[in-house]
Formats: C-alpha cells, sequence, structure tokens
C-alpha cells in the first residue's frame, strides 16, 4: 500500500477573526486532509501550524501578531517544523511579518488558499514560500470543506471582497473586489456540508444584498439563491449575514415572509444614524430611508429579529451625534446589537479626516450604549415568554441535566441561546421548547 504524501505530519489551524476565516479554515482542512496530512486540534501536537489571521483592526492585528508568537515558541519543543501564517494579516503585511518574525516559515494570502498544501511541503523542505497575489479567488471550484465533528451549523460564503469603499474600512485592500460565487456552486457546498450533519447554513459575505450583480447582468440574486437553497435535503435553517440596506428590495422581504426556512433574522450593520456621519462613512442611504426600511420589514414580516452594528467615535462624531444615536437605538429597538469603537486603519479615507476622537472617549460611548441595548435587548426577549419555539439543540451542559440551543432568531455564537430542561434526545435537533423565563440575551423553557 503507498503511504500518502503527508502521512507522517500532523497540521493543526488555529482560525482567528470573524466567520469568513473559519470558512477559509474549513476549505484548508479539506485539502489537507485530502493531502494524506493528519489534523489535529491541539498545536502542541502538531509538526506544521497554521494560524489564520485577521488584520481588520488594530485590536485583531496584535491578537494575530501574540498568536503568531505564541505558535513560534512551540519550535522550542523541536516538534513544531513548519509556522505558515495565513489570511487577511499576510495579504496587508507579508513583508513585515517575515522581517520581524523569523519564525515563520511560510505565509499564503487571502486568494491563495488553495495552494496551501504545497506551501506546506515547499515550507518544510526549507524554502520559506511566500503565496500572496492579488485576491481574486471566488471559491467557485471549493464545494467541500472538512467541518469538525458534532458542528449542526455552518457558514458559506456567497461572494468575496467589496465595492462599497467604506472610508473606515480595509476590506478591499485585503480581500479584492466584489465577487460572487454562482448559485450551483453554493447549492453543491450545501449538499455537501448537510452530507456531514449540518442543519443550519449561515450566508455571510460582506455585502451580501449585493449578490449576483456582477454575475447575473445586474440582478440581485439573493432571493433566487435563499429559495434554492431551501431545496436542500437535509437544511432546515438558513440565516442571513451583513446585509447592505441600500439593496434590500421587495423581493427580499417577500422570501422572509414566506419561505418557512428562511430564518427570521436579518443582519444588516448600519454603522451610525446620523447622516453626516453615514455621509463622511460612505454609507448608502439615510436615516429616514433606514427607518422606512425596517418598517417595512417588520410590518411584512412581524416576527423578525433585526440585528445591527454600529460604530461610535469616528472621526467628527460630536456628543450630540452620540446622543442622538443613542434616540435612535431606544426608538428602533432592534433585538440584536453589536458597537464598537472606531479603529484608525492605515490607508484608508478615514484615517485622513480630521477630529478624531480619544480613546476614553470612544470607550465610554460604547459603554453606554451597549447599557442601554441592554435593556432594549431584555423588552424584547420578555415577548417570548409562553410561547413554543423552535430550538437547535447543541450542547449539554450536564449541570442539571441541561441542554442549550438556540432559535431562530440567534446566530451561532454571537446572539444568545435557550437553556432547555426536559430533553432526552440527540444533539443537532431542532425541537419546540415552551419559553418559560426570558433574561437580558438568553432564554430558558422545556421541552413540549
Amino acid at each position: 500500500m503507498t503511504e500518502k504524501v503527508g502521512s507522517r505530519e500532523k497540521v493543526a489551524i488555529v482560525t482567528l477573526g470573524c466567520e469568513k476565516n473559519l470558512v477559509d479554515s474549513d476549505m484548508m482542512a479539506h485539502l489537507i486532509d485530502e493531502k494524506g496530512y493528519e489534523l489535529v486540534d491541539n498545536p502542541e501536537e502538531a509538526t506544521v501550524v497554521i494560524v489564520n489571521t485577521c488584520g481588520f483592526i488594530d485590536a485583531a492585528k496584535e491578537e494575530s501578531v501574540n498568536k503568531i508568537l505564541d505558535m513560534a515558541e512551540l519550535k522550542e519543543s523541536g516538534k513544531l517544523k513548519s509556522l505558515v501564517v495565513a489570511g487577511c494579516l499576510t495579504q496587508r503585511y507579508k513583508e513585515e511579518i517575515l522581517q520581524e518574525i523569523p519564525e515563520v516559515d511560510g505565509i499564503v494570502g487571502t486568494g491563495d488558499f488553495m495552494s496551501i498544501t504545497d506551501i506546506i511541503a515547499e515550507s518544510l523542505a526549507g524554502k520559506r514560500p511566500v503565496y500572496v497575489g492579488n485576491p481574486v479567488f471566488t471559491y467557485e471550484e471549493v464545494v467541500k470543506r472538512k467541518v469538525k465533528a458534532g458542528t449542526y451549523s455552518s457558514y458559506i460564503k456567497i461572494a468575496e471582497g467589496c465595492d462599497n469603499a467604506c472610508t473606515f474600512c480595509s476590506i478591499p485592500l485585503m480581500r479584492g473586489g466584489f465577487r460572487s460565487r454562482t448559485i450551483e456552486s453554493i447549492v453543491e457546498e450545501a449538499k455537501h456540508l448537510a452530507e456531514q450533519g449540518i442543519v443550519e447554513i449561515s450566508l455571510i459575505a460582506q455585502d451580501s444584498t449585493n449578490y449576483g450583480t456582477d454575475i447575473y447582468d445586474g440582478k440581485h440574486m439573493l432571493p433566487e439563491l435563499l429559495n434554492r437553497l431551501a431545496e436542500v435535503d437535509g437544511i432546515q435553517w438558513i440565516r442571513l449575514h451583513y446585509a447592505y440596506p441600500g439593496f434590500f428590495t421587495d423581493e427580499l422581504i417577500e422570501v422572509f415572509a414566506t419561505n418557512p426556512k428562511v430564518c427570521k433574522y436579518i443582519d444588516m450593520p448600519l454603522q451610525h444614524s446620523e447622516d453626516h456621519i453615514l455621509k463622511k462613512m460612505r454609507r448608502p442611504g439615510r436615516q429616514r430611508d433606514v427607518r422606512e426600511l425596517v418598517a417595512k420589514i417588520r410590518a411584512r414580516v412581524p416576527d423578525v429579529a433585526l440585528r445591527t452594528s454600529l460604530i461610535v467615535g469616528f472621526p467628527g462624531e460630536t456628543e450630540e451625534d452620540f446622543q442622538r444615536l443613542c434616540e435612535f437605538v431606544k426608538e428602533v429597538k432592534f433585538d440584536r446589537l453589536g458597537v464598537f469603537t472606531y479603529s484608525n486603519e492605515d490607508d484608508t479615507p478615514a484615517s485622513r479626516l480630521p477630529d478624531h476622537v480619544d480613546e476614553e472617549t470612544k470607550e465610554k460611548r460604547a459603554n453606554i450604549l451597549m447599557e442601554i441595548q441592554r435593556e432594549v435587548a431584555a423588552e424584547q426577549n420578555g415577548r417570548f415568554v409562553g410561547k413554543v419555539l423552535d430550538v437547535l439543540i447543541e450542547r449539554y451542559e450536564g449541570h442539571n441535566d441541561i441542554y442549550v440551543g438556540r432559535t431562530q432568531y440567534d446566530a451561532p455564537e454571537i446572539d444568545g441561546e435557550v437553556f432547555v430542561t426536559g430533553y432526552k434526545g440527540e444533539l443537532g435537533k431542532i425541537v419546540k421548547v415552551k419559553i418559560t423565563h426570558s433574561y437580558e440575551y438568553d432564554l430558558a423553557g422545556e421541552v413540549v
């Protein structure tokens, strides 16, 4: 019997950053597994470690560099032979990484993941390869991914890159321009995930509502994609992330209202409420447009959960602007909300704007806004008490015989959970749960 190429090497992938990186890591894991390398979870057991980095904001860059340095220390044990760095940080700062961290044996950018097994082989041979080209890869031919056992939910990239050129964002510098995958490719990937026991898929793109316009004659094809994915056997929930408000069409709202597999959950990052801030951010539409869209969505899909993210401390944001933002959050009552402090990113237009806000003020504003949202979230969650909701059971806590799951209104590892009593079945099942208690972000209930 012929031994596989990498059968004597153990590879660990350490993933940092956003959900897009998780998808990239799953894809690399599949390619590495096919080549015959043994995948391990613990980097201390590995002979090859891949650190899939984030380079979006300063805190993420710092975390990525620290993780690379932590992994570099494993070389002292003698077991680790190769340290490969992948992802957004390498796409922007490959030269700095090579110069400042000599322990790095190979580098792969955001458009070159398909070459990961070549990079591993070359790095083990002492060549110190660098594969960082112009990011044009669309994942079109990569429909197979290796997901961890015991996983019931997975993300799918429907597009890569972005053309919107928001002044605060460095994503186009790291991920390139917007490019959609075909519907056929995405459906094939969903089928492959379903075969591995995945019951929930979350669709991600930097601008998901613009999906398809670049490859389908300018048509917004997200409604068609959602309906096609709903036909995949085994997939029971389809969740949407990062919907640009400017392209949220009536046809798309109708899909949310009528397709039972499409979660009544919309993740629509707005970034701010005030028109002059939005204009400086180069975001589409204005506050009036957002309010009208939210009202239209809630009128047609009354049980929808709306999630947004906001940035505080953008250059030029005054105390008056911030107070109006607080009032906006109180009035609109988003079910889910994330708050970020503005991060001054290299080579972005916002970095050159005047009137930057100091760090202490940014942190203070973020804390105030989250306190406001804490009260809003508790109020919104309270409406579920006494109702019977579908809950995806994901783990067993053991303490007091509690199982933990999520409703369709909560994204994995982002939003709240449901603590369930009276369940005796398997993990990965969607069951009926009567909600008995609500908290600020979580729920509790009993299996019906």
